[in-house]
């Protein structure tokens, strides 16, 4: 499980991915109806612990009022030079950041473990295995770097279930909190 502002497929991102399609390699995209912003990973979660972990993100929210927030930016994780993650930046008022702190705190509480790197809002829309030419990625991270993906408006968060299957992950919304 995990929490999550929901991106929902977006134009702009769909036809940035057709071209990273085309790079040769083995690159996994994020299905465009998946594109989400992590706020939280929680890994294997007991049903039972649900209703306290909704407590924790109403309580991450409470004085967050709906925002809105920049996609801008493509980039990848760890280095330009060594592509394991393509992301698309996020850019606010660091309302997620706030969000994503108080839910690291909150939980914590209920035996879930910190994250040890800082928290980079970025939007995963695809994962590296590898790539034939590493001039040509580099060529379209740099190509995307400043791009506008739109505006979100964020209006709430959610708890998501995830399904691994082979054909990519099915994720399913079991709590909302809106802001």
């Amino acid at each position: 499980m995990f929490i999550a502002i929901d991106i929902g497929e977006r134009e702009e991102i769909v036809d940035m991915e057709k071209k990273l399609e085309k790079i040769e390699g083995k690159i996994k995209l994020v299905e465009p109806w998946n594109v989400h912003l992590t706020l939280k990973f929680l890994g294997e979660t007991k049903k039972e612990i649900i209703p306290e972990i909704k407590k924790v993100m109403e309580k991450s929210v409470e004085d967050i009022s709906p925002f809105s927030c920049n996609l801008t930016g493509v980039g990848a994780f760890p280095s330009m030079n060594y592509v394991k993650v393509v992301w698309i930046g996020l850019k606010d008022k660091g309302e997620t950041e706030k969000i994503a702190q108080r839910l690291e705190e909150g939980l914590e509480a209920h035996g879930f473990k910190r994250e040890k790197r800082k928290f980079t809002p970025h939007i995963t829309i695809a994962r590296v295995k590898n790539v034939k030419e590493k001039k040509e990625m580099k060529s379209f991270l740099q190509e995307y770097a400043n791009t506008s993906f739109g505006v979100l408006n964020v209006n709430s968060i959610v708890l998501k279930k995830s399904e691994l299957r082979k054909e990519g992950p099915i994720y399913e919304t079991i709590e909302e909190v809106k802001l």
